[in-house]
C-alpha cells in the first residue's frame, strides 16, 4: 500500500489548528523580513534611481505604491473568494479564519490604491476624483471588503458568520473583471494597462522597481494575513488545551 504524497499530507496537517499555529508562527518572521528588504530596495530604486516619466515627470513615482496596492486589492479579494468556496463546500474552519482575516488587509490595500490614485489624479486630470469606471469599481471593491467585515461581525457564531460572509464574497467576485477590463470596455480617464501578457510599455528602469514593490506587497499580505489568522485562532480556541501548550514554554525535565 503506497503512502500519501508529502504535499497531500502537508495540506491535511494544515487543517489542524495547533499545526497551523506553529507553522504560521515559523513563517511570519521570514515573510516580514523579505517584505522589509524588498520594500526598501523597491522604494529606493523607484524614488531615487529610476528616471522620471517623460510625460508626468516626478509625479509618476507614486505608481510604485499605487499600482502594487491596486493589484493586491484585487488579488486579495480573489483569494478570499477561493477560500469562500472552500468554506461553503468543505467547511474547513481554518479557511474561514483565513478568509475573514484577509478582509482588513485587502481593504487597506484598496484604500491605499484609492488615496494614491486621487493624489496622482490631481496633477494628471486636474481633480482628485471623477466617477470614472475604474475608480468607481475600485470604490465598490472597498465597500465589498467593509461589507464582508460588517456581516461577519453581525453574527455571534463564527461558523455561521463565515458561511454568510463567503456568500457575499462570492457574489462580489463579479466586480473583479469590471475593475480589470473597465478601461477597455468604456471610455475612461484612467490609462490602459501598461503591463500585460504581451509585454510591457514601461521602460525596464521603471519596470523592475515596480515589480519588486509588487512582490513586496505580496509578502506584506502574507505576513499580515498569517499574523491576523493566528490571533483570531487564539480568540476562538482560547479555552482549548492546545493553547496552553502552544503559548507556555516547555517545562524543564530537571
Amino acid at each position: 500500500m503506497s503512502s500519501k504524497h508529502p504535499a497531500i499530507v502537508f495540506f491535511h496537517k494544515l487543517g489542524s489548528a495547533p499545526y497551523f499555529y506553529r507553522i504560521a508562527g515559523a513563517w511570519i518572521p521570514w515573510l516580514w523580513g523579505i517584505f522589509a528588504i524588498l520594500a526598501a530596495v523597491g522604494l529606493y530604486w523607484g524614488l531615487f534611481v529610476a528616471p522620471p516619466d517623460y510625460l508626468q515627470g516626478e509625479t509618476a513615482r507614486i505608481m510604485y505604491i499605487h499600482v502594487p496596492a491596486a493589484w493586491m486589492s484585487m488579488l486579495g479579494y480573489a483569494f478570499m473568494a477561493v477560500l469562500g468556496v472552500v468554506v461553503l463546500v468543505w467547511r474547513i474552519r481554518l479557511a474561514e479564519i483565513l478568509m475573514i482575516s484577509g478582509a482588513p488587509v485587502g481593504a487597506a490595500f484598496t484604500l491605499v490604491a484609492l488615496l494614491t490614485g486621487a493624489i496622482w489624479g490631481r496633477p494628471t486630470w486636474g481633480t482628485y476624483w471623477v466617477w470614472d469606471a475604474r475608480l468607481t469599481s475600485e470604490l465598490v471593491l472597498l465597500f465589498l471588503y467593509l461589507g464582508a467585515m460588517g456581516l461577519y461581525s453581525a453574527f455571534d457564531e463564527p461558523r455561521k458568520a463565515a458561511r454568510a460572509t463567503a456568500l457575499l464574497v462570492l457574489v462580489g467576485v463579479v466586480n473583479l473583471p469590471i475593475i480589470h477590463y473597465s478601461v477597455e470596455w468604456w471610455n475612461t480617464l484612467h490609462q490602459p494597462p501598461s503591463i500585460g501578457v504581451g509585454g510591457s510599455s514601461i521602460h525596464s528602469s521603471m519596470l523592475w522597481p515596480l515589480l519588486i514593490m509588487a512582490f513586496a506587497a505580496k509578502f506584506y499580505y502574507g505576513a499580515n494575513l498569517l499574523t491576523r489568522a493566528r490571533v483570531r485562532l487564539l480568540e476562538q480556541d482560547r479555552r482549548k488545551n492546545w493553547i496552553s501548550k502552544a503559548l507556555l514554554p516547555e517545562k524543564s525535565d530537571v
